[in-house]
C-alpha cells in the first residue's frame, strides 16, 4: 500500500466510524439535527477519501500533485465536517458565529481545491488502450 492510500484509508475509516456513531446517536435521540454533518462525514469523509485512496493504489501518479491533493483533501474534510458540526450544533458556543462559519467555509474551500487537484491528477493520467 502506498503512503497516499494509507493516509486516506485511515482517515476514511475514522470518518466512517464517526458517521455511523453520529447516525446511531441521531436515531436513538430521535433528532435529525446533525443530519448534514452526518451526511458530509460519510460522503466526503468516508466515500471520497476511500475512493481517492483506491485510485492512488491502482494508478501511478505525480507524487508531488498526489501529495498536495491528499493533504488538501484530508485537511478540507476535517475542517468542513468539524466546522459544520461546530456551526450547526453550536458545539463551541464561546466562539463567535463568524469564527465557526469561517472554519466551516474554510474547510469547504480547501476541499474544493482538493477536488480540482484530483481532476488535474486524473486528466494527467495517460490513456493506455
Amino acid at each position: 500500500m502506498n503512503r497516499y492510500t494509507k493516509r486516506l484509508m485511515v482517515l476514511a475509516a475514522i470518518f466512517g466510524i464517526l458517521g455511523v456513531v453520529m447516525g446511531g446517536h441521531m436515531a436513538g435521540a430521535g433528532s435529525p439535527a446533525l443530519r448534514p454533518v452526518h451526511a458530509h462525514a460519510l460522503v466526503v469523509g468516508w466515500l471520497s477519501l476511500f475512493a481517492w485512496g483506491v485510485y492512488y493504489q491502482l494508478f501511478n501518479v505525480s507524487k508531488r500533485l498526489a501529495n498536495w491533493q491528499t493533504w488538501t483533501g484530508m485537511i478540507g474534510t476535517i475542517f468542513l465536517v468539524l466546522g459544520m458540526w461546530v456551526h450547526l450544533a453550536g458545539a463551541l458556543e464561546a466562539l463567535p458565529f463568524g469564527v465557526t462559519l469561517a472554519i466551516y467555509i474554510g474547510g469547504g474551500t480547501i476541499l474544493i481545491a482538493s477536488y480540482i487537484l484530483f481532476l488535474i491528477v486524473v486528466l494527467k493520467q495517460k490513456v493506455t488502450d
